[in-house]
C-alpha cells in the first residue's frame, strides 16, 4: 500500500504546531496502525529527521495509551477498536490519512501526538479509597452478588481510560469515563461506604480539570473502544443528585 499521511507536529505546548505531509509507500495491509507509524519513524530517523512522537504501551487494546484521532475519529472508524488494534487493511491503497492528537483543555499538549492525560489519574485519586475489612482473605462466595449487578460492574470496569470519549465530545466531557469508574463500584457492596463522597469528589475534580458537561450527543459511546454504555452517565447523574441532596455523610 502507498499512503499519504498528514500528521500533526508540535514541539511542545507553547509551539503553534501544524499538519505535515509524509509519503508512506510499501505499507503492508497486515500491519497495525502503530506498526505503520513505526515504519514511518524508522524512515524519518534514517533521513536524519525527527520521528513522530506518539503514545503506546501494551499494543493489545488494554492500556488505553494509543490515543490518536484518525480521519477525524478517535481510534479510527472501526467500532470497539483501539488504535493499536486497527489494521491497515481497513484503509485503501493511495488513501490520505489524517492523524491528530486527542484535543482537550484538560489534556495539555506534550509533543506531536502525545497529550498529558494525568487529569484522569487525578479524578481517580479524588474518588478515594474503598473500605475493606482487614484480616484473612475472604472466601470467593462470602459476599454473594446478583449476576445482574456483577455483569453491570464488569461492563463498567472494562473502561481503559483512553480518553476517546473526551476527544469525541464537542464539550470535551469526561462523563462516560467518570460514570464507568463510579458505576463499577456502585454495583458492588465494597463500593457502598464511600459512594456519596466518591461521586461528589470525582465530579468536583473533573470540573477543576476543565472538562465540559454532557449534552447527551452520545458521541462518547460511539467511539468507546470498549463500548461502554451511556447508561453509566445516567447512573452517575442519579448518584450525584442523591449525594448533593443529602451531603457527604
Amino acid at each position: 500500500m502507498n499512503l499519504t499521511l498528514k500528521i500533526w507536529r508540535q514541539k511542545d505546548g507553547n509551539d503553534k504546531g501544524g499538519m505535515v505531509s509524509y509519503d508512506a509507500p510499501g505499507i503492508s495491509e497486515d500491519m497495525s496502525f502503530l506498526e505503520m507509524l513505526d515504519v514511518v519513524n524508522e524512515r524519518l530517523i534514517d533521513k536524519g529527521d525527527e520521528p513522530v512522537a506518539f503514545d503506546h504501551d501494551c499494543r493489545e487494546g488494554i492500556c488505553g495509551m494509543c490515543s490518536l484521532v484518525i480521519n477525524g475519529l478517535p481510534h479510527g472508524k472501526e467500532r470497539a477498536t483501539t488504535t493499536c488494534q486497527l489494521h491497515m487493511r481497513h484503509f485503501k491503497d493511495g488513501e490520505t490519512i489524517t492523524i491528530e492528537p486527542f484535543r482537550s483543555k484538560a489534556f495539555p499538549m506534550i509533543r506531536d501526538l502525545v497529550v498529558d492525560r494525568g487529569s484522569f489519574d487525578r479524578i481517580i485519586a479524588a474518588g478515594g479509597f474503598v473500605s475493606v475489612s482487614t484480616g484473612g482473605t475472604p472466601d470467593a462466595n462470602a459476599l454473594p452478588i446478583a449476576k445482574k449487578h456483577a455483569d453491570l460492574a464488569m461492563d463498567a470496569a472494562s473502561c481503559i481510560g483512553c480518553g476517546a470519549c473526551v476527544a469525541a465530545c464537542k464539550n470535551a466531557s469526561a462523563m462516560l469515563f467518570i460514570g464507568a469508574k463510579v458505576s463499577q463500584l456502585a454495583h458492588l457492596p465494597q463500593g457502598q461506604p464511600e459512594r456519596q463522597r466518591r461521586v461528589l469528589n470525582m465530579i468536583a475534580q473533573a470540573d477543576a480539570e476543565g472538562f465540559g458537561s454532557c449534552s447527551n450527543y452520545f458521541e462518547c459511546e460511539a467511539v468507546c473502544p470498549k463500548e461502554i454504555s451511556v447508561r453509566v452517565i445516567a447512573e452517575l447523574n442519579r448518584d450525584y443528585l442523591k449525594a448533593a441532596l443529602v451531603g457527604d455523610e
